[in-house]
């Protein structure tokens, strides 16, 4: 039976040696005691949220950087830090953390202002109140007593893209219609350019202060995986080599240390996962494998279904002959495929712009060609592994229901 097969699966795996001292320091959420390589960026966070202790408004502040390059990670341990002193003191001050990209939590301007409300208490429905009636119902609750707030919006930028830069002009005007509480922004972007995009009002009121987080280079990203694995990992388990080689892989994903720790974790749990005492070299190509796999299904599950039939029409023409292929064959077979996925064609034109958008993905490879008087196409070659395209198809037909 397969239940009892499994009872002796689990027992032998609870007296199996792990590789593992404490696994946890390789997750995403870990906090660690010493941030490495941002003590300046961790200094200017700090003086510039100080006042808070003082129950003054700081100015607001914008943190900028590539994805991994410590952002979040700093504004916690300065917010935490900050935290403590105001528990000791008594002192009437409160930091939220809210990710904007959390689908269903605080992804468009409804749903962010009635979880800040929640934090405070006041149960909001997920729907049906007007958004100025949730935003009085905020003002109202926070201005019950006197207090200074401080708001960490992570990931802001894809909020406004979904939006508007309403939601950032509404509550930087907030502090004007407040009597007892004062509310200070905090903003997370990946996005370096993301503030040119918004409305002149908003943007000299939000960013105030600016930080950006520079890309860790090859040397220091080696420093904070071995800072992790003394405590991650049990004595002489990792092989020479292992580490340089996350690096490396990180630094060329533009200094990435958040992937180059998942990179770490997930060869060690490969390598624990078939038998293995110690981490090698291999584990560290088989777990980039892996990693790459999982991102290219997740953001085609995540595409819109037009791109999506696009997308299935390269790689079903790209499965029978593995060559260079052209626009207007794709045209041909994404017409049909729409026909029975329900969908109402696009135009050669848009489809070719979608093809641009999925190049960027760097799901396909698009090279655009002058055929002279007879215009431009463009040459289409898929760019994931053979084995990541079949698993791919499968999920764009679930995905368009051809399945």
């Amino acid at each position: 039976m397969v239940q009892k097969g499994l009872t002796g699966f689990f027992e032998k795996y609870l007296t199996k040696e792990s590789i593992f001292g404490d696994r946890k320091v390789l997750q995403s959420n870990y906090m660690p005691d010493i941030i490495t390589h941002r003590d300046n960026q961790i200094s200017e966070i700090a003086n510039i949220l100080a006042p808070v202790l003082k129950l003054e408004k700081p100015s607001n502040l914008f943190l900028y950087g590539k994805s991994g390059t410590g952002k979040t990670l700093s504004i916690k341990y300065v917010t935490n830090q900050m935290s403590q002193v105001a528990l000791q003191r008594n002192l009437p001050i409160k930091i939220f953390y809210i990710n904007c990209k959390l689908k269903r939590v605080a992804d468009t301007e409804y749903r962010l202002v009635a979880q800040l409300c929640r934090e405070f208490g006041r149960e909001i429905p997920a729907t049906g109140l007007p958004t100025d009636e949730v935003y009085k119902i905020f003002f109202d609750t926070i201005d019950k007593e006197n207090q200074v707030i401080v708001l960490v919006l992570d990931e802001v930028d894809q909020l406004v893209k979904k939006t508007s830069d309403d939601i950032l002009y509404n509550l930087t005007r907030i502090n004007s219609e407040l009597k007892k509480s004062q509310i200070s922004l905090v903003g997370i972007s990946n996005d370096l350019i993301f503030t040119e995009a918004l409305d002149p009002r908003v943007k000299s009121s939000l960013s105030e202060e600016e930080i950006i987080f520079p890309p860790y280079n090859a040397l220091q990203i080696q420093q904070i995986l071995r800072q992790r694995s003394k405590t991650a990992f049990k004595e002489n388990v990792v092989e020479d080599g292992v580490i340089e080689k996350c690096a490396a892989y990180a630094a060329r994903e533009h200094g990435d240390a958040r992937r180059a720790i998942e990179l770490l974790r997930v060869s060690a749990e490969l390598a624990e996962r078939n038998g293995f005492l110690n981490l090698q070299l291999h584990h560290i190509d088989e777990a980039e494998e892996k990693i790459e796999h999982d991102r290219i299904l997740e953001v085609v599950q995540t595409q819109p279904k037009q791109h999506q039939a696009i997308l299935y029409s390269i790689v079903s023409i790209y499965s029978k002959r593995n060559d260079i292929i052209f626009t207007g064959e794709i045209y041909e077979l994404y017409k049909g495929i729409c026909l029975q996925a329900g969908l109402r064609p696009l135009t050669q034109r848009r489809l070719s712009d979608v093809v641009g958008e999925l190049d960027m993905l760097g799901i396909i490879t698009a090279k655009v060609i002058s055929k002279g008087r007879y215009g431009r196409t463009r040459e289409i070659t898929l760019s994931v592994p053979s084995s990541t395209a079949s698993r791919m198809k499968k999920t764009l037909e679930e995905g368009l229901d051809l399945a």
